[in-house]
């Protein structure tokens, strides 16, 4: 075991790693509560991806079982490596001491990536509260490192390649509450922040979801991509909000919207092109989905319509990887462009399955039989 990497004393089968050898900068103090850590954890059969797992308590606690192991327990059956940071905290820490601590987590993670399996652009933060507000910061006020430092770590970027902030505080100011901590995330959000997944719910009494639309609001108006889920019950500080069968769904959203992204596979996206006819001719408007069945890879879409002459184009940065899919044409609409007289075009969407091959070199030519339920590729 590296020396420094320790066993926790409060845990079974836990390591836990000193994020400076030395004291740590701003140190006020020798103690545990002014030597920030993370704790490793790591799965059975990872994916590569690692996320850094910031527990909240207002910037005084740190709620380490459900918003901390819990959390890392549930990444790793996802096949993700965990760490939960043990970041500084108030008054004798201002937030800003805080996200000091997480950017040398970042950097860590990254200079030790191969060691821990994971790959370095695919090191992502999740925050809870005061924690979603570390991650927001992370996302905002990152750096590329420097490159000449005497300290390989500090030679790391501390960007996040994507966060997911749960009933986050984003602008202390705009809440009426500690401002003086709770920094503006939000306005200083640009199109280089890295994607969020953003989770809250109506019912927060402690962080109004609005903290949570301040962000996205300013996500979409950067350019930044952002994904946001606002349910209705469930108060403050709920973690996985195990038992809820409406909340609780958090966690398999996010897992979904992680592997369509691509942040569960290194395999790299194609760019897919084709035409889709049907009886020869292209449809009014029709979806066509690759659903791959390596469950990590991503899923790709696109939809098609008469003025493109049945043509389509997938992106590399939204397509497929190499491998099997199944591919899915759902047909719904023989009418394009739509007309004011509400006639019906077909008696309901229609949909057609094939198993293909992809690769970077062959591009997709459909030709779909309307009498048949198959399709040729």
């Amino acid at each position: 075991m590296d020396e420094d990497v320790l066993v926790d004393e409060n845990a079974i089968d836990v390591s836990v790693m000193r994020l400076w050898q030395q004291r740590a900068p701003q140190a006020t103090g020798d103690g545990l509560l002014d030597q920030p850590m993370m704790s490793i954890h790591l799965p059975e059969a990872g994916n590569g991806c690692g996320v850094l797992v910031c527990p909240g308590g207002g910037y005084r606690t740190l709620a380490s079982d459900h918003e901390g192991l819990q959390v890392a327990k549930w990444l790793n059956r996802t096949g993700i490596a965990a760490f939960v940071l043990r970041y500084r905290l108030g008054p004798t820490y201002h937030s800003s001491v805080s996200l000091l601590d997480a950017q040398r987590a970042l950097r860590t993670l990254r200079s030790r990536a191969r060691e821990f399996s994971i790959s370095p652009d695919r090191i992502g933060m999740l925050g809870f509260s005061a924690g979603g507000h570390l991650s927001c910061g992370a996302a905002t006020g990152w750096d590329q490192g420097q490159a000449d430092h005497q300290d390989p770590i500090e030679r790391q970027s501390c960007r996040p390649d994507f966060i997911v902030p749960v009933y986050a505080v984003t602008n202390g100011k705009r809440r009426g509450r500690k401002a003086d901590e709770y920094l503006a995330v939000d306005e200083a959000v640009t199109s280089t922040t890295p994607p969020a997944f953003i989770v809250t719910t109506h019912e927060d009494s402690i962080v109004p979801a609005n903290q949570s639309t301040l962000f996205y609001d300013a996500m979409l108006a950067a350019g930044a991509a952002a994904e946001l889920h606002i349910f209705n019950d469930g108060d403050h500080g709920l973690g996985l909000m195990p038992g809820d069968p409406d909340a609780g769904q958090w966690t398999g959203l996010l897992a979904r919207w992680l592997r369509r992204r691509g942040f569960l596979t290194d395999a790299p996206r194609l760019d897919v092109t084709g035409t889709l006819l049907i009886d020869g001719a292209p449809p009014g408007m029709a979806w066509i989905t690759l659903l791959p069945e390596t469950s990590d890879q991503p899923l790709a879409r696109v939809r098609i319509n008469r003025a493109g002459e049945g043509r389509f184009e997938i992106p590399a940065n939204v397509g497929p990887t190499a491998g099997w899919h199944e591919l899915q044409v759902h047909h719904v609409s023989n009418q394009y462009p739509h007309v004011g007289t509400g006639v019906f075009t077909q008696p309901d969407a229609r949909v057609y399955r094939k198993r293909v091959y992809l690769d970077a070199e062959k591009p997709l030519l459909l030709h779909l039989d309307l009498g048949g339920s198959d399709f040729e590729v």
